[in-house]
Order: C-alpha cells, then structure tokens, then sequence
C-alpha cells in the first residue's frame, strides 16, 4: 500500500520541484559502520553476516520515512513499507536481480532469501521481472572483495528512478572491531544528508 503525498502542503515540495529538473538527482556519501557484534551474533544464530546484515538494511529503512518515499509519474508516494531487490552472485562471475520480501522477523526473512537466493542463481542472465522493477524495494548490491571508500553507480536518466541505492563492501579490521563499509545513494528531491544520517544512525544500532 501506499499514500500519496500532498505537494500543496508538503514542506519538501519546491526541493522535489528543483531537484527532479535534474540529469541526475541523485547524491550519496560512503562511510563504515561498526559490525563487531553483528558479525559475532550472526554466526551464533548460524545466519550469513550478509543476510544479516540485509535484513538491519530494510528494517532501517523502513523506519525512515524518507526511505520508502517515491516520485511516480511527477507526483511522490510513500510505501507502507518496502522490501529488498538485491544483486546475487553467481559462480561464473555473472549475476542476476533479486526480490526478497521484508519480514521483521530475521528468522522469516532468512528463509525467504535463501529461496531468492538459489532460484537466481540457478538461472542465467539479469533476471528481471515485474518483482525487480518494483518501485518499493531498495536496490541493494555487495563487493565483498573490495574495501572501499567510495562508489557511483550505472543509472539511466529516462527511467523516473528513485530507488535507494545501497552497497556493501569488504569487512576490515579496525583496532579490536570490524567495520563494513556501506555506500548510500538517494534522490535528492526526496532526501536529504539528515535523513541518509538517521538511516545510518539506525542501522548502526541494529547491528
């Protein structure tokens, strides 16, 4: 379900109006996150840090209004609630798009990802699908052999998109932790540095 905004009285409307003239309204920052105990409650549970971790993503997000909101067809809705389309590696190198439904449960959640994540891996190609080109879903991607500092993305600039972007990348060790790095990318009529803060700042407590 969504509710569609009014832009007659929403605060955010003249920077929506601004930033949609925009090639490209996007923006996004990098930064790390502190997964020590993360890292160490997943492996008690005998869960993937990666599902683990995507699984805090979507529930930070879902706490964010900002992060479930949409410009659709020059108007902006907010999701009730949205869910994960990921890329899933394959082990050819190539890989494909996925949908993972949001569950608020890890335990629900785990299960329907690990169904996701063997079904595309057992095709070829993108795997695109009406699931995958869901505007309720955050696009979430993972370079687990990459610790980096900074990252951009492929967009096209025709297609009205205004997913957020997020992306993972290779745990290090920093003193007696580990840290992730996390790269954030939104639409900037729809979010602005405050909201990427609070969804970090979420994120953090849940991992």
């Amino acid at each position: 379900m969504k509710q569609l905004i009014d832009l007659a009285t929403w605060p955010r409307r003249e920077h929506f109006a601004f930033f949609s003239q925009f090639d490209e309204p996007f923006w996004g920052l990098t930064t790390s996150l502190d997964c020590t105990r993360a890292h160490a409650e997943a492996r008690r549970l005998g869960v993937s840090f990666y599902l683990y971790y995507l699984h805090a993503t979507a529930a930070a997000a879902n706490r964010v209004p900002e992060f479930r909101y949409r410009a659709e067809n020059g108007q902006v809705v907010c999701y009730d609630e949205v869910h994960v389309s990921p890329t899933i590696g394959r082990p050819d190198h190539t890989f494909g798009f996925g949908f993972i439904e949001f569950r608020a449960a890890l335990a629900e959640f785990v299960p329907l990802a690990r169904h996701e994540i063997a079904r595309v891996q057992a095709l070829g190609g993108l795997g695109l699908s009406d699931t995958t080109a869901r505007p309720d879903v955050l696009h979430c991607s993972a370079l687990p052999w990459v610790q980096f500092t900074g990252l951009s993305h492929a967009r096209s600039f025709r297609g009205g998109d205004s997913c957020p972007k997020i992306s993972f990348g290779k745990l290090y060790t920093e003193g007696e932790g580990l840290r992730l790095p996390v790269s954030v990318h939104v639409h900037h009529g729809l979010a602005d540095g405050y909201h990427v803060g609070e969804f970090l700042r979420i994120l953090q407590e849940l991992l």
